[in-house]
């Protein structure tokens, strides 16, 4: 978390040494004016830093942009196994759902609020211990009122409710998976390592500022963007639009009330609208085929 909070720093920092050390290497080279005074094979250890300058980047670039890819499809994981368990809650008894579907909005809620109070960590892990306990009251409220239910209440929700509950240790443990220190470390040494032999090789000729300065710049970048795609809750390169999902999942539950209290005024829903909830829900097009398994099933229980 501090290399994500100080990237920009660390990346103005990199540029101001990295133009130093041209500097520096190219000045040193100037002074060794005697040709057979210059050590042998300079280009092959130039060459063998480069390369590894250049693997270094390629490789933690890959390996942070495939977990910053994998992070957006737990984000949409997690949606999808709340949504399923959200549209199971219609197999517990009526009287029972709306307490637990307050609980679903709650802890929906809670998940939302610790994504957004990063950088403070310690507002995000309070947000999170309100999960926990969330999930608890949940998993209570369901085991307690499937009691005594037909088996695909047991069979179907409970299942539902505890890959919900699975995706959040996947997400946490997920959100701290990093390179070890040792590779940033590398990665900037090896980089002023770079700018040092580049200066030294520059001064058989006379000095460039705009080649300096471009070297600098391009090198910081891509250590600012390395750093920037591992912490993608802090800087530019951000996964915050994914969590879109969870915002319209959170406004369907807020629909979900008005139809459930439209139920309870008039007894059921008009023929054609349970119908079209019914067909909506079946075919998955809101949330995918997965949440929709719940109403499914038990639509083919009240057909038997």
């Amino acid at each position: 978390m501090f290399l994500a909070t100080y990237a920009i720093w660390i990346a103005l920092g990199l540029i101001l040494a990295m133009i130093g050390l041209v500097q520096t290497g190219w000045r040193i080279g100037k002074k060794v004016k005697d040709e057979s005074a210059k050590p042998a094979n300079v280009g092959a250890i130039e060459g063998a830093i480069f390369a590894l300058l250049g693997l270094l980047i390629a490789f933690t670039f890959s390996n942070g942009l495939s977990r910053f890819e994998d992070r957006r499809k737990l984000i949409v994981e997690e949606a999808n196994n709340i949504g399923t368990a959200f549209l199971r809650i219609d197999l517990l008894p009526q009287e029972a759902q709306p307490e637990i579907r307050t609980l679903f909005r709650s802890y929906l809620d809670s998940r939302l609020a610790a994504c957004r109070h990063i950088p403070d960590l310690k507002a995000a892990k309070a947000e999170l211990d309100r999960g926990t306990q969330l999930q608890q009251q949940i998993w209570s409220h369901a085991v307690n009122h499937c009691t005594g239910q037909p088996t695909p209440c047991m069979m179907l929700l409970l299942p539902a409710l505890n890959s919900m509950i699975d995706i959040t240790t996947t997400r946490t443990m997920m959100s701290q998976f990093h390179p070890p220190m040792i590779i940033f470390i590398l990665l900037i040494v090896f980089s002023l390592a770079a700018a040092l032999l580049a200066g030294y090789d520059m001064a058989g000729g006379s000095r460039s500022w705009v080649h300096s300065i471009g070297f600098s710049v391009a090198m910081a970048m891509a250590v600012y963007v390395i750093l920037d795609v591992e912490y993608p809750r802090i800087g530019f390169i951000r996964i915050d639009q994914t969590d879109q999902v969870l915002i319209d999942l959170r406004k369907s539950m807020n629909s979900n009330t008005v139809n459930t209290e439209n139920t309870e005024v008039t007894g059921q829903p008009r023929e054609s609208e349970h119908r079209r909830q019914r067909t909506s829900r079946c075919s998955g097009r809101v949330l995918g085929p997965s949440l929709a398994l719940g109403p499914c099933v038990r639509a083919a229980e009240l057909q038997r």
